[in-house]
């Protein structure tokens, strides 16, 4: 456990400098370390829940946060989130979700066109596309605890659907609504949080190192080199998944 509290500590700290909850690498790592499937959405979702509160915070006070930037994309996202807590999953389906998501993930991450996280444009996006992500992301959040960050800021970056730190923040608030609302589907679906109570010492963990990565600040760290980092920590790890879900 000490080893894994350690990797988390890491996360927390790489990903917070840039508003980001690392749910992905949670789960690649908490699936490498072979932990019980079951166990490893609540871990993830919990995890992102702490991470991303002071990242959420830090946006609102310095007023990057947008409000019509974000609702199109909760309103379809929490709902579908509990709904994918709730829904019960073999292990061999399990895997595969999460398998093929991570590759997805880090593939999208891979692709990112190059230079493309200082531009953006002030504006909204479409509705029915905002609702339609929203929903797809939430779903996934709450079946594998993913908390959908690492797809919605890079969509929203592609799309120009704001501006970076708008986009920052709204994908920051997205993962803690989805990862509250992923968590309760979880809790209902398992009737209680006592398997996941013995992982206190990631939690500790992902506490202070989101902490000082929201202390350090999204400047300390390009945020090209935690795509390309992430990238391919989650390609490794769902190439894996998958080969285990596979065999």
């Amino acid at each position: 456990m000490s080893l894994l509290a350690a990797l988390f500590f890491g996360v927390a700290l790489l990903y917070a400098m840039v508003g980001f909850g690392g749910g992905s690498s949670y789960v690649a790592f908490l699936a490498l370390f072979d932990r019980p499937y079951q166990d490893i959405p609540q871990v993830a979702l919990v995890c992102n829940m702490i991470v991303v509160t002071g990242g959420t915070l830090h946006f609102l006070r310095q007023g990057h946060f947008r409000w019509p930037l974000f609702w199109p994309f909760v309103v379809s996202s929490v709902p579908l989130a509990f709904l994918g807590g709730r829904l019960p999953l073999s292990k061999t389906v399990f895997l595969g979700l999460l398998g093929g998501s991570l590759v997805v993930a880090g593939l999208r991450l891979l692709l990112l066109k190059s230079g493309i996280e200082g531009e953006g444009a002030d504006r909204r996006p479409p509705l029915p596309g905002a609702l339609a992500l929203g929903g797809g992301l939430g779903f996934l959040s709450g079946l594998v605890g993913i908390g959908g960050g690492i797809f919605l800021s890079p969509a929203m970056m592609n799309l120009r659907w704001g501006r970076p730190k708008q986009i920052a923040a709204t994908a920051s608030a997205f993962i803690l609504v989805n990862s509250v609302s992923g968590l309760l589907g979880q809790i209902a679906k398992r009737g209680g949080v006592g398997e996941v109570v013995p992982y206190w010492p990631l939690f500790l963990a992902v506490l202070v190192g989101g902490q000082l990565g929201s202390c350090l600040g999204a400047g300390a760290l390009p945020q090209r080199w935690v795509r390309l980092l992430t990238a391919a920590l989650v390609l490794w790890v769902g190439t894996r998944v998958l080969w285990k879900a596979l065999g």
